[in-house]
C-alpha cells in the first residue's frame, strides 16, 4: 500500500507548509511507515540538512498519520494531535535536501488521550534520528 502525496492531508490535519511526509507506505497494527522526500526549500531545512525540528515533526505526523489512516478506515474524522512530550530524542545525522526518508512509528501504550510512540527515521536504512513521544488525540483509534 502506498498512500500519495496528493492525498496524504486526508490522513494529518497538518497543511503545506507544514506536511512532513509524502505517503504512507504500511499500516501494520501498532506500526506505520511513511516517506518523505525533503525539499531543498523545505522550511525546516537549514544548511541544506532537515534540521531537529523537522525530523521531530515527521515522527509526530507519521504517528498521526497511522491515526488518521484508523480513522478514515471508520468513515471518522481525522482527529487533531498535540505532542505532549519528547523523550530522549536522539539525532545521529541530519539527513540532506534531495534524500527520501523513511519514518516508523510504533504505539506503545495508550493511557486515557495520551498515545506513547517510538518513532525511528531512517536514509537507505541507516538510523538519522528517533525518540519516543507523548501525544495527545481525541478521540484515541
Amino acid at each position: 500500500m502506498f498512500i500519495h502525496s496528493d492525498d496524504i492531508t486526508a490522513y494529518i490535519p497538518q497543511r503545506p507548509p507544514i506536511v512532513m511526509i509524502d505517503g504512507i507506505k504500511a499500516v501494520d497494527g501498532p506500526v506505520i511507515r511513511t516517506g518523505f522526500h525533503i525539499a531543498a526549500d523545505n522550511i525546516f531545512v537549514e544548511d541544506g540538512k532537515l534540521a531537529a525540528p523537522g525530523l521531530m515533526e515527521n515522527i509526530a505526523q507519521t504517528a498521526a498519520a497511522r491515526i488518521g489512516y484508523i480513522a478514515r478506515q471508520e468513515n471518522q474524522p481525522v482527529p487533531l494531535g498535540f505532542i505532549g512530550a519528547v523523550k530522549d530524542l536522539e539525532i545521529f545525522e541530519l539527513p540532506p535536501a534531495g534524500a527520501d526518508i523513511e519514518t516508523t512509528t510504533e504505539i506503545g501504550g495508550t493511557v486515557f488521550n495520551a498515545t506513547m510512540v517510538v518513532g525511528k527515521v531512517t536514509l537507505d536504512g541507516k538510523l538519522m534520528a528517533q525518540c519516543e513521544m507523548k501525544i495527545f488525540a481525541n478521540p484515541q483509534l
